[in-house]
């Protein structure tokens, strides 16, 4: 992965910017020195980055609140009365670890935005990561987000730098869906 520009957002982060609000709370999960905490404070969000990593929050400190926590192998850090804390947006690129992923559900607000996107099945053969641990099968983001409202799924394959991967964006759904009320309109671009 040495070839992709990491100051940059990804492109799925910034083909759904115009779902987040102003404002909005961002919780970026493995966020490392905060490339995507960098550019949505830029547009007015309010960003939490949360790695294992100090010498990479200390460069993502500068643009939000950081919390060092070992995600994989202690509790989760960010707990409200006995529940994950809640925020609008949660961000997780390049990161995979199916056990968090209940958390990661508990922790999008009401009507709370999802964008996720890493390696899936097929990266083997052209990179790292390559252990199955760190890939999702097909359908899998699919499966894990079925209690969300799914806004927009893609699995496939990416070049410069060659990948494959699997992204959502996705929404909290305010209520269970009713045929008798209208349903959240969701733009799936700005064009």
């Amino acid at each position: 992965m040495s070839d992709h520009n990491l100051s940059e957002p990804s492109d799925w982060v910034q083909h759904w910017q115009h779902l987040i609000h102003p404002n909005a709370r961002v919780l970026d999960v493995a966020c490392g020195s905060g490339r995507h905490m960098a550019w949505l404070s830029q547009r007015g969000c309010n960003c939490t980055g949360i790695d294992r990593s100090a010498e990479a929050l200390a460069q993502a400190g500068r643009f939000g609140d950081t919390v060092q926590a070992d995600i994989e192998g202690g509790p989760w850090p960010l707990m409200q009365h006995g529940l994950p804390q809640q925020f609008d947006v949660v961000l997780v690129t390049n990161y995979l670890w199916r056990p968090l992923f209940p958390v990661l559900l508990q922790s999008l607000a009401p009507d709370g935005l999802l964008l996720y996107e890493t390696f899936a099945q097929g990266n083997e053969t052209v990179g790292k990561p390559a252990r199955p641990d760190f890939l999702l099968q097909t359908g899998e983001l699919l499966q894990l987000c079925q209690s969300l409202r799914i806004v927009a799924f893609e699995d496939g394959f990416l070049p410069n730098p060659e990948r494959f991967v699997q992204r959502i964006a996705a929404f909290r759904p305010l209520q269970a869906f009713n045929t008798a009320s209208s349903p959240a309109r969701y733009p799936l671009s700005l064009k």
